[in-house]
């Protein structure tokens, strides 16, 4: 074998080495980039269990249902920041509307998204029954000021167990902030217990009366 055909097995030799170097290094970027969002996710489920439980201990023994909104969005307003919310209760021909009062922000012009909504679209969102984006709250006919509405980021959460529907809740706040889906999840996962607590409240409610 003479001296270039030995020089050319040892590139080809280098060759396939550092091709196999390459996808070796692929294979560790993926399993790192895998362990760090298994992690990722690991920790937000944490957090949101963490939210959850210190949620239901507050709730606890509430039954008033003023007294309840006033606890849980107290709550929800130190888990979201910056975040304008509401309850929105169904009623059969009307809806009830809770809002945290003199807890700012109220931003956007002091405009209020709650004045949006009309009791056809509160049934709409309630029979749907899933969270709700804005997009989704145009399709089911809201009305309102296009150039405001194009400013902010919201969505609806359902308060619901077991597929029965109470009501929801309305977070937004500006799009230069949207509400992301690990907000919501932490929502999410304690609307369940809030429906059981509403429920609560309205059977000793009605009991006292």
């Amino acid at each position: 074998m003479d001296y270039m055909q030995r020089q050319k097995r040892v590139r080809q030799l280098a060759k396939k080495v550092n091709q196999q170097r390459k996808r070796q290094a692929l294979k560790i970027d993926i399993l790192c980039n895998d362990f760090i969002g298994a992690q990722r996710n690991f920790i937000n489920k944490l957090d949101t269990i963490a939210f959850a439980a210190h949620f239901y201990e507050s709730l606890l023994g509430t039954n008033d249902i003023s007294t309840l909104f006033y606890t849980a969005g107290k709550l929800i307003k130190q888990k979201i920041i910056d975040v304008n919310m509401a309850f929105i209760l169904r009623k059969t021909d009307n809806f009830e509307l809770h809002i945290l009062e003199n807890d700012e922000p109220i931003t956007l012009d002091k405009q209020r998204l709650e004045n949006c909504f009309t009791n056809e679209l509160v049934n709409d969102i309630c029979k749907a029954n899933k969270v709700c984006s804005l997009d989704d709250l145009f399709a089911m006919g809201m009305g309102g000021n296009p150039t405001w509405l194009n400013k902010i980021s919201a969505v609806t959460i359902p308060i619901a167990r077991s597929g029965l529907s109470a009501g929801f809740i309305l977070l937004y706040r500006s799009s230069k902030n949207k509400i992301t889906k690990a907000e919501i999840n932490h929502i999410s996962a304690v609307t369940g217990g809030l429906y059981k607590a509403i429920s609560s409240c309205k059977v000793l409610s009605n009991a006292s009366d």
